[in-house]
């Protein structure tokens, strides 16, 4: 809360179940040099034609009052909701005062300033506006002084009597309330027991299932009495309902012109109202609230999803469904949901099935796999303390500790069915309480046009040995379960033949596609992934016994920090896949799955594809498109190679992502479309190329940009070499594929952007005849020699390389493509010596130098570490960050790639797009720096922050550290494990 723009904590005390109001508390002292003067609370004052002010804070810091006249005291509450709540069974008070938005809950008041009224909302089409009457919150208030008078200490929390029978009433009047078959006898005992001025009766108008009226009452029901007093007005049956909880009432109605009494029990309606909920990978679960039962006609204190979070929209599970099984449990309240929980290890893929109010009639099942990566904290239960005005937490399941669900190898618990897989949207990630947002940059836009996205992948052979956690275990099968497998193949195998027009190249291939499902948790949304889920189709390279690798474009699996899914074309069966190489610069992700996942039969079937690096492609090749559809059948077309080394050139986005650069691409004449992806093949299914997906964002104004892909040819040839060593033991660290440790490549490049010139334009720029002829000599075909782009910040290329540099020649071998560069980094890994420089020729304004240049290796491991501080997830700033040619001078920093809604970096302003290069003055040059500054921040602490933005624009802000709900934690890649793990670095004990 801001006083006098002081900004002063406070506390939540009361928020009513059903009116639009609530209490909050501060601490008096909080601002020095400010009186305090209390408003008196006026309810009798109001009547019509009472002028009004409504002073309000509409923007800022700017106080604004209203004036207006009271036109109608009983006006039906304003229907509007937000979050599923509305405020029922009170009439509202109306005027014209035009109030505006940001004036919520300002205090009305007469010409004595006295408060008549709270300001609730208005109509924005017109001047309307409607206030809550001050009755209930007068009672409410009392119950609350009375409290803090009589506590000696500090005040416990204050229980305020509210009673309900889970029913609304509307207010009709008596011409509408004869039509529904009211007897004229008992109009007029109402209109003779009423006040003067009476217009009408409560009627029915809703009640909720299994609650104390069902079964009792019926929509159109007209309330005649109460305990035998009749009543018109909801103020008064409120008060009598609150004063009578856990009491029998009698109502006497009329139904149809027949009257009739029934007698129905007071509930407690805090005790429907749900003060706790359990959070889990990210959703929000808690017991139907009576809010919601009443909007959607269901029983109270049903489990309902309040926000899937991940693992839940992973499943295609929407917001406000309501849980019916999991496991195959039946789950009736939130507790039992907790149970199952309880049950289910890591990985584990179950059954769920719920129910939507909006198909109501009709429960849908689908597959929830529990997060086998601790992507979020373990389950969690949030407690509402009345006392504190907090919301306590504790984990929900006590038996594992802080350590989340076991850990096990992935196990089907049972088999069932999914659902076709959903539409993805492309075009960023930003949803729900976990979302996060990335603030806008610079970039340009590319030389293609926009298209959209699929993928493919190949293979191999060799024998391995079998890992550990097979879902069908290391012992020898039986004769008779052998005999079963072995049916079961010759079954599926006479079942699933291609079509007879199916060409000889789709025919072989076919067994070595398959389609790619990616999901990116929104905790761990790194180097600026633009969706949280991605479909492609990949082709697998390897398969043995011990391990199967598929290659799939980066537009599929974009990062490491994900969950991949695989499903076959040549046998009905989905497992689990990891990334095990991300590359560096080329547009593919290499893809390890387990093959004994798939059962005997299935590990049978599938077959790695073949490459064929040599020759290269050239224009006029023909060669086959095979990829898959949606529903896995393999399509293929014949097509003829237009351009086999059209130079990619692709602006970078708002927000930073991968991006292909140093890349020549292969175009065709007909194509499946920009969604279509696979694999190029000969006649024999050799795999030529990838058929890839490209990621780019369009840009049509300075404010206005949308994500494109477009879908070209990558050559096999920097694949099969990263395979080889992969097969055959790299030259990087190990890491865990399948139970067996493998030391990974390592890639040695020049950390230079480059793009082509022709030759032509290139003699403009000062090159003489002499390199001309020599670089037509080298390439007949290109005619071209390329420039420099820009250097990667960091890299040892960039203070030697400038902007427009040419580079001629490495090692006094001309160049003329990208290939050749690459040729010579490769070079330099097989000398017996540790060179690692590059002798470069460039042109530079016109004058020939010889220049040494240093390269760089890198892993495909990607980013395998962030910290998630205030919410804002910081990381080491990745290649696309590094490919804008600036980091901040203060040692780099950490840069922040997204923030969470409601966090305290939300809150004061901490977005993404900016390094963090000083916390309370300690520099922070790398994230165990920035770990070591922030591990001394208390909660409650208000922290000094200072930040560099991508466009070089230095800023200093501060903000105000919350351990309670937002503690720091990291989330880190074990290649012994092969698992990501999530340490708490600060939090409340």
């Amino acid at each position: 809360m801001f006083v006098n723009r002081e900004e002063i904590p406070i506390y939540p005390v009361y928020r009513d179940p059903v009116h639009d109001f609530g209490f909050f508390s501060y601490d008096p002292g909080a601002v020095q040099f400010l009186s305090y003067e209390e408003i008196p609370l006026a309810p009798e004052a109001a009547s019509v034609g009472l002028e009004i002010r409504v002073v309000g804070n509409d923007s800022g810091e700017k106080v604004s009052i209203l004036a207006g006249t009271l036109a109608r005291l009983d006006r039906d509450a304003p229907h509007y909701k937000k979050d599923g709540y509305n405020d029922f069974n009170t009439f509202y008070m109306q005027a014209a005062s035009g109030t505006k938005g940001g004036s919520s809950g300002s205090p009305v008041i007469d010409w004595q300033g006295r408060a008549v009224a709270l300001n609730a909302g208005s109509k924005s089409s017109s001047a309307s506006a409607f206030f809550l009457p001050l009755q209930r919150v007068v009672r409410a208030l009392s119950f609350l002084q009375k409290s803090i008078d009589s506590s000696t200490d500090k005040p416990k929390a204050v229980h305020i009597p509210r009673g309900t029978l889970q029913m609304t009433f509307i207010h009709k009047g008596f011409d509408e309330i004869r039509r529904l078959g009211l007897r004229s006898e008992t109009e007029q005992v109402v209109r003779h027991a009423s006040p003067p001025g009476e217009t009408g009766m409560l009627v029915v108008d809703s009640v909720v299932p299994s609650g104390p009226a069902d079964k009792h009452l019926e929509a159109g029901d007209v309330l005649v009495r109460v305990n035998g007093t009749v009543l018109t007005q909801f103020l008064n049956l409120e008060s009598l309902i609150d004063d009578g909880v856990g009491q029998i009432v009698e109502l006497e109605i009329e139904r149809g012109g027949h009257p009739l009494s029934v007698s129905v029990s007071v509930q407690d309606l805090h005790s429907i109202t749900p003060d706790h909920f359990l959070e889990v990978s990210g959703a929000v679960i808690h017991p139907l609230s009576y809010q919601q039962a009443r909007n959607f006609r269901f029983p109270c204190g049903l489990a309902y999803v309040a926000d899937p979070g991940y693992m839940l929209f992973r499943a295609g599970v929407p917001r406000h469904a309501i849980i019916k099984k999991v496991a195959n449990e039946d789950i009736s309240c939130l507790a039992d949901l907790v149970s199952v929980l309880s049950k289910l290890s890591r990985g584990a893929r179950v059954p769920l099935e719920y129910m939507s109010h909006t198909d109501r009639h009709r429960k849908k099942s689908v597959l929830v796999t529990i997060d086998r990566h601790e992507w979020y904290a373990p389950p969690q239960l949030y407690t509402r303390n009345d006392s504190s005005g907090l919301w306590d937490v504790k984990p929900a399941i006590e038996s594992i500790g802080n350590s989340g669900l076991p850990i096990s190898q992935h196990i089907p618990l049972c088999h069932h069915d999914t659902e076709p897989m959903y539409e993805v949207n492309l075009r960023g990630v930003n949803d729900t309480a976990s979302t996060m947002e990335a603030s806008s940059g610079d970039g340009s836009q590319n030389d293609f046009g926009s298209e959209a996205k699929k993928q493919r992948v190949e293979d191999d052979s060799l024998d391995g040995t079998v890992a550990n956690g097979s879902v069908y275990g290391s012992e020898s099968k039986s004769d008779d379960a052998m005999a079963t497998d072995n049916t079961v193949l010759r079954d599926y195998e006479g079942a699933t033949a291609l079509p007879a027009n199916a060409s000889l190249a789709e025919r072989a291939i076919e067994p070595a596609l398959v389609m790619f499902e990616v999901h990116v948790p929104p905790s761990c949304s790194l180097d600026g992934v633009h969706s949280q889920h991605f479909f492609g189709t990949g082709v697998i390279i390897y398969h043995s016994s011990s391990m199967g690798l598929a290659v799939v474009d980066k537009n599929t699996v974009a990062i490491s920090a994900s969950d991949v899914m695989l499903s076959f074309a040549a046998f009905p069966v989905e497992i689990p896949g990891e990334v095990v190489f991300l590359h560096p610069v080329h547009n593919y992700a290499l893809i390890a799955y387990n093959p004994s996942a798939m059962g005997p039969a299935g590990a049978s079937v599938i077959r790695a594809a073949e490459l064929l690096p040599e020759p290269a492609l050239q224009r006029g090749d023909s060669v086959y498109l095979v990829g898959l559809s949606r529903n896995l059948q393999a399509t293929s077309r014949k097509s003829i190679v237009t351009n086999p080394c059209a130079a990619l050139n692709i602006g970078s986005a708002d927000s930073p992502r991968y991006r292909a650069t140093n890349m020549e691409v292969i175009e065709l004449d007909t194509d499946f479309g920009s969604s279509f992806s696979g694999a190029l093949t000969d006649e024999q299914g050799r795999i030529r190329a990838i058929w890839g997906s490209f990621s780019t964002q369009i840009k049509y104004s300075s404010t206005s940009s949308e994500d494109h892909q477009f879908v070209r040819g990558i050559p096999v040839s920097a694949i099969s070499q990263v395979l080889e060593k992969i097969i055959n033991g790299g030259n990087g660290p190990a890491l865990l594929i399948n139970g067996v440790k493998r030391p990974m490549p390592l890639v040695r490049i020049l950390e230079v952007e480059l793009y082509p010139t022709l030759l032509s334009k290139a003699r403009s720029f000062g090159l003489s005849d002499d390199w001309i002829q020599i670089l037509v000599k080298k390439d007949p075909v290109r005619r071209q020699v390329l420039r420099v782009k820009g250097c990667l910040a960091g890299s040892k290329a960039e203070n030697l390389l400038e902007q427009g540099d040419m580079v001629l020649a490495v090692n006094k071998m001309p160049v003329t493509c990208f290939s050749d560069i690459e040729a010579a980094c490769r070079t330099l890994d097989k000398g017996s010596h540790n060179d690692e420089n590059l002798n470069l020729t460039i042109l530079r304004q016109g004058r020939e130098m010889e220049l040494i240049v240093g390269t760089d290796k890198r892993d495909g491991n990607g980013t395998t570490r962030a910290i998630n501080w205030c919410g804002c997830v910081v990381q080491d700033p990745h290649p696309a960050v590094r490919a804008l040619g600036f980091l901040p001078e203060e040692g780099h920093g950490v840069y922040v790639t997204r923030w969470c809604h409601g966090s305290p970096a939300h809150r004061y302003g901490l977005y993404a797009l900016q390094w963090i290069v000083e916390v309370n003055g300690k520099k922070t040059p790398d994230l165990n720096a920035f770990a070591d500054a922030t591990k001394e921040l208390e909660h409650g602490q208000f922290v000094r922050i200072r930040t560099v933005h991508l466009n070089g624009k230095p800023r200093v802000l501060t903000l105000k550290q919350d351990l309670h709900y937002w503690p720091t934690w990291e989330l880190r890649f074990d290649p012994d494990t092969a698992l990501w793990r999530r340490d708490i670095l600060k939090a409340l004990k």
